[in-house]
């Protein structure tokens, strides 16, 4: 288990990270959310010991982190580092070599992973040659190829397409089946919310949400609703408690201030009888990291 208890960095005056607690279990997904500047970055960089806490620990098993264990540590970052004038060979063996795989079951793996990622081109390409898609899936193999318990990805989605991005998501879904630990960032909050079991949001430095996904959404109550009913726009606005309406598809979406508005909304709409859609939902995690990140508040819930 990874146990991070309080832990800050401050870079002279400036707080980039103030008092973040949390835990990551075997096969457990922890989603690291926020704006850039949040705190996302410096604590991957505290975990493996780029830079130092100010305060704080981290520790694996109730132990610090040691060499050994950073060995078993697999870290995507959002700079990709691939050496482009050499071969996918060349840059995964590398790689896997340095994690203690042997030649021989690294070019076995690397094989399997290529396949199972779709990349497209042999082991022989040069990593130059490659699509931005294909480059990123490489670097997801090297960075996953010795099977790490401990996985570290710092926006693994940004740029790819929704045929790529769900590929990449089969493999995370895989080690965690396996028992890996994995922490990622992303701002793709619907990702998020399909990978998490639970998710942390950072704010100026500062935790702002800590649950999982379910149970956030579930503390803003279920203040959206989608409405398909042949009932017009002009007799919904009159509704106290409705904050908006807004065309989607064939219906609307409707943002309440209270969850009980949408009992008078269905009675309203299903006054003639039958209607297509009434779907009452808490907000989105998208919506909810908007209004968090847009708000003063610097504390919790």
């Amino acid at each position: 288990m990874i146990d991070i208890s309080h832990l800050t960095k401050r870079f002279n005056d400036k707080i980039a990270l103030d008092d973040l607690t949390m835990t990551l279990a075997p096969g457990e997904v922890m989603g690291l959310i926020g704006q850039n500047g949040a705190g996302k970055t410096t604590t991957f960089r505290m975990i493996l010991n780029f830079i130092q806490p100010s305060s704080g620990t981290i520790s694996w098993d109730q132990a610090p982190i040691s060499t050994t264990r950073r060995t078993q540590i697999g870290f995507l970052p959002e700079e990709r580092g691939l050496y482009q004038k050499q071969t996918i060979e060349q840059q995964v063996l590398y790689f896997a070599q340095l994690h203690g795989m042997s030649k021989y079951d690294a070019k076995r793996k690397l094989t399997e992973l290529m396949k199972r990622l779709a990349v497209v081109g042999k082991v022989t390409d040069k990593v130059q040659t490659l699509s931005k898609g294909n480059a990123q899936k490489i670097q997801l193999i090297s960075t996953i190829i010795f099977e790490p318990n401990f996985l570290i990805l710092d926006e693994p989605f940004s740029g790819l397409d929704p045929v790529n991005t769900a590929l990449m998501m089969q493999e995370i879904k895989r080690l965690q089946d396996q028992g890996s630990m994995i922490l990622f960032s992303s701002h793709d909050m619907a990702g998020v919310e399909q990978l998490s079991d639970q998710i942390t949001m950072l704010k100026a430095g500062r935790t702002v949400l800590q649950g999982r996904p379910t149970d956030i959404r579930a503390q803003f109550g279920r203040t959206e609703l989608y409405l398909e009913a042949p009932i017009e726009t002009a007799s919904l606005a009159k509704i106290p408690g409705i904050l908006s309406i807004v065309p989607r598809g064939a219906g609307r979406q409707i943002h309440l201030a209270d969850a009980k508005v949408g009992e008078t909304i269905f009675k309203l709409a299903t006054a003639k009888g039958y209607i297509p859609v009434f779907a009452q939902e808490p907000p989105t995690l998208d919506a909810i990291f908007r209004e968090k990140a847009s708000t003063n508040n610097q504390g919790g819930l």
